[in-house]
Order: structure tokens, then sequence, then C-alpha cells
């Protein structure tokens, strides 16, 4: 049973991938990221009933897992991952390789991490239809803008932050609609640290797992030290649960900003059960092409700042994939050129 976590990063995705880890009968590896990353090059492939196009493709699946900056512990043969696929497609390809990990570590499903999912929904049902199941994992979002801000990830205004997260929301609680409660579990950050276990045995039931006090033990394993070790942004996982990681925001941001963020996505704060602070339920604002361009000058001035404080070895780790992406982008430019 594929199982696919979807929703907005900084939302404790990590968090939740080695609790899920740590039973049996799933495997939840760092995540690649194969749809979001290599679904816009499928095209670029050519007809992919073409065994030299689809070996290809299959080959940058691998070498994608190959470069994660947490690696996975498994060997991955081509012309056996090309075998497993359901269909000639990006999405099949990826659900092969995990097929591979969760028969490596002998578990009967696993789970993707990416949480940009959410986006190709449509396409994740085309290829494993009933069989797929989803975890939307959500979070207050302006704890969310206060993570985005220091990670290397991600936009950096509030205003785009604040953009981004509630479209994501608005879009899984279209899909939770559309797909329905047998196969959709909707999860909170907030519950998933504030009653841990509560929150985890309603996931395991959900997902038909068992439940084990493990779970719970997460930081200990080696997944999450090894986790930690590849990015300060996944430091956390190495250290017991935080119980009071909650509404940061009352005392990191400051009004204003608190007011900006409730004015762009305040209304699906309120779809979620998140109280407002600076603004009334309904309350939203247009802003002017010029507060946006300040906004979109402010993003560029923040990612900079955050680039020039990252650590060059976690640098390199993220670099090896970005060469892959682009070297994959290249030859497809080369192959149209030479078409023409």
């Amino acid at each position: 049973m594929p199982i696919f976590m979807i929703g907005t990063q900084r939302s404790g995705s990590n968090l939740l991938r080695l609790m899920l880890n740590q039973l049996p009968e799933i495997a939840a590896p760092h995540p690649p990221h194969f749809i979001q990353r290599l679904l816009p090059f499928e095209k670029g492939y050519g007809d992919l009933s073409n065994d030299k196009n689809f070996m290809q493709m299959v080959d940058d699946v691998c070498k994608l897992v190959e470069l994660n900056p947490v690696p996975w512990e498994v060997t991955l043969d081509r012309e056996d991952i090309a075998a497993r696929c359901r269909n000639r497609s990006v999405v099949a390809a990826s659900g092969a390789v995990y097929d591979v990990m969760a028969e490596h570590v002998n578990a009967n499903t696993w789970c993707c991490k990416s949480l940009a999912n959410i986006n190709f929904l449509d396409e994740i049902e085309a290829c494993f239809g009933d069989e797929a199941r989803y975890i939307y994992l959500y979070r207050d979002g302006r704890d969310v803008a206060l993570s985005f801000r220091k990670a290397l990830v991600g936009e950096k205004s509030l205003y785009h932050i604040a953009k981004e997260w509630d479209a994501t929301q608005r879009e899984a609680v279209s899909k939770r609609k559309q797909i329905g409660p047998k196969r959709f579990f909707s999860v909170s950050y907030e519950s998933l640290t504030g009653s841990p276990e509560q929150a985890t045995r309603d996931l395991c039931e959900c997902l038909g797992a068992t439940y084990t006090d493990s779970m719970l033990e997460f930081h200990e394993s080696d997944d999450a030290k090894s986790a930690a070790g590849a990015s300060y942004i996944w430091g956390n996982v190495a250290k017991p649960l935080m119980t009071d990681n909650s509404n940061k925001f009352l005392r990191e941001m400051s009004t204003d900003d608190v007011r900006l963020f409730e004015l762009v996505a305040g209304n699906s704060l309120d779809a979620l059960g998140y109280k407002r602070f600076q603004t009334q339920v309904g309350e939203t604002r247009t802003f002017t092409a010029d507060e946006i361009r300040q906004f979109e000058s402010e993003n560029q001035i923040l990612k900079q700042d955050v680039l020039s404080k990252v650590d060059a070895e976690d640098m390199k780790r993220r670099e090896l994939q970005d060469a892959h992406l682009k070297a994959i982008q290249d030859r497809q430019t080369n192959n149209a050129m030479a078409s023409v």
C-alpha cells in the first residue's frame, strides 16, 4: 500500500516520517522528491514506450536516490526497477523504487514524505488508484512562516509564505472532500506534538498498522541521527519530541507580521480551526502592485541572507541532486535542438 504525505514543508513531516519508519510494516525513508523534481521532465524523455527513453528515465530516478543527502541503504538495479513499474511514467518509477526499499527492510508498504505531492494527486491517483493513502499534515501557518524564515528552502517574506501556505491548504481540503475519509487522514502538528500517542494511534488505525511505543522514540533511531547530521534544518529530529513548539509566533513575530499573514491566509486558518489574533474571522485585504513589489524585493534579500549563512557541507550535499537535475535539463535541451 503506497502512502503519500501531503501539505506544506516545515510542518513536522520529518518528525512524522521518522515515527512511521519505526513501524516494521512501513518503510519511510528520507525523500528524494521524485515526482516534484522529475515529473516536469517527463515529456522531455520523448516516447516512453521506446525502451531507450524509458530506461533513461528509470536511471535518472535511481540516481536521484543515490545522490540523496540522507542515504538509502539499498542497491537499485535498473532492470529490476523497470520491470516493477505499473506503467511507463515518473510516478510509477518512483513507486517501484519505494517498493524495492520496502522489500529491503521487510515492510509491506511505504510512505513518501514529499509534501509537494499535494500538487500531483491527479497523477498519483492515475497510477495507484484506490491503493493510495494520503496523510495530510498541517500546522499553524504563522509558525510555519517562522520556520521557513530560518530554513534554506522556501520563500522568506511573510506575504509569499502566507500565499503559498494558503493555496496548499485550500488544495488539500478540496482533495480531502474528493478522495474521502477512507483513504485520506488529516493530522495537525499541534496534535502530533501535544497528544502524540493518541495522534499516532489514530493514524495507525487508519493505515491498518500496529501502533508501538517505539514511534515516540523516533529520535533514538539511526535514521534520525543520519538526517540530523545531513542538515541543520533537520537537527531537531534527533531530539525528544518538542511539546512546546507551537504558538511560537506569539513570542517571535511582530503584531504587524501576524496581521499580514492573517490578512493573506486567514480563511485557511479559520477553516483549520486556528485562532486569529490581529484580524477578524473572514477579514481579508487586497494588496497593491507597489506593496507586492516591496514584498518581492524583501523576499529576495532574505533568501540571499539565508544562503550566505548555510554550512558549506550542507550545501554540497544538496548540490549533488541539483547538478543531476541540471544535467537532465541540459540533455533534454540538447536532444530537442538536435531533432529540429
